[in-house]
C-alpha cells in the first residue's frame, strides 16, 4: 500500500507531497514538531504531545495552524490512510513559505503544517528491549533552548550517527562538566549504585519528555524512590541499570555505556517492569 502525506490541507500520495523551496523549515529550520506513538490506531500521550505542540509553537511565537479539534482530525485521518495499526504519527508546524531573510514574514503568513504516519513492528521493538541496547557520550553542542521541540536537529543527528558508527542504539549527550543532559532522541536514567532511580530535571536545558513524565506518573504509583538531580558518565557506568524512555523506545534498557557493562549487562528489573507498565497504560489510554 503506497503511504500517504497531509501537506497543507491536502492528503497527497507520500511520493508527492512536498513544500515549497522557501518554507522556512527547509530554510531555516524554523519550526516545531510532535511524534505521538500509535497502539492498535490510537494515540498515545495524547494530550502531552498536544500540550507540548502549542508550547513550542508559543515560545516560537508561530501561529497555531488550526483548532485542537481540527488538528486531531488530521492525525486520526492520516493514521487511518495509511493503515497504521501498531508506529507514529508524526507532525511538523513551520512558520510558512515566504521570500528567505532572517526576519519573521509578514504578519498572517499561514503556517506550513505536514502529517506523515507509518507502521513499525512492535515485535522487534520488544525485542531489542528484552535484550538491552548499547549507548556510547558524546559531547552536548546543542543551542540554549532545547525545552522547545525544534526541527533544528543537526547536533542531535551528529550525536545519533556516532552511536551508529560506533555499533550503539544511541548517544548520551555530556555537558562541558561531565553530566549527561538526555539522548539525541530520548531521556536518560539510571537506577545508580544505591538503587535509587535518578533523571535530570527539566530545569536543566532539556526537553519535557512526555513519555518521560508519564514514566513519572507511574513511578510514583509503584512506590519508587526517584531523585531528579543530574547524573555523571562516571555515575551511570557505575550504576545498577540504565535505559532511556521516548515515545518511539518507550522504555529501553541500556547495558552498556562507552562499551563499559551496566550492573549484570541485562536489563534490570526497575526498567523491565516500567516497560511493561507503560506499554499496558498507553494502550489503555490511548485515543
Amino acid at each position: 500500500m503506497s503511504r500517504v502525506a497531509y501537506v497543507n490541507g491536502v492528503y497527497r500520495p507520500h511520493r508527492e507531497a512536498t513544500v515549497h523551496v522557501e518554507d522556512r523549515g527547509f530554510q531555516f529550520a524554523d519550526g516545531v514538531y510532535e511524534v505521538w506513538s500509535v497502539f492498535d490506531g490510537r494515540m498515545a500521550d495524547f494530550d502531552g504531545h498536544m500540550t507540548r505542540l502549542h508550547r513550542s509553537l508559543n515560545e516560537l511565537r508561530i501561529d497555531i495552524p488550526m483548532t485542537r479539534d481540527a488538528l486531531t482530525r488530521v492525525l486520526k485521518e492520516t493514521i487511518r490512510r495509511n493503515r497504521v495499526r501498531n508506529g507514529i504519527v508524526y507532525l511538523q508546524v513551520t512558520r510558512g513559505t515566504a521570500r528567505r531573510d532572517h526576519p519573521f514574514p509578514a504578519p498572517g503568513t499561514p503556517p506550513s503544517v505536514v502529517v506523515t504516519s507509518k507502521s513499525i513492528p512492535f515485535n522487534r521493538s520488544q525485542a531489542q528491549a528484552a535484550k538491552g541496547v548499547a549507548v556510547v557520550t558524546h559531547p552536548d553542542i546543542r543551542w540554549g533552548r532545547c525545552d522547545i521541540k525544534t526541527v533544528g536537529l543537526l547536533p542531535n543527528v551528529l550525536a545519533k550517527q556516532a552511536a551508529r558508527d560506533k555499533g550503539a542504539y544511541e548517544a548520551w549527550m555530556v555537558d562541558e562538566m561531565g553530566l549527561v543532559t538526555e539522548g539525541s532522541s530520548t531521556n536518560a536514567w539510571i537506577v545508580d549504585k544505591d538503587g535509587k532511580l535518578r533523571t535530570r530535571d527539566t530545569q536543566a536545558n532539556i526537553l519535557r519528555g512526555i513519555t518521560r513524565a508519564a514514566i513519572m506518573d507511574l513511578v510514583r504509583t509503584e512506590g519508587i524512590e526517584l531523585d531528579e538531580r543530574p547524573f555523571s558518565v562516571d555515575e551511570a557506568k557505575q550504576a545498577k541499570e540504565a535505559f532511556f524512555t521516548a515515545a518511539g523506545a518507550f522504555v529501553m534498557p541500556a547495558i552498556s555505556i562507552d562499551g563499559v557493562k551496566i550492573g549484570d549487562g541485562k536489563p534490570g528489573p526497575i526498567a523491565t517492569k516500567l516497560r511493561e507498565r507503560y506499554l499496558e497504560a498507553a494502550r489503555r489510554d490511548a485515543v
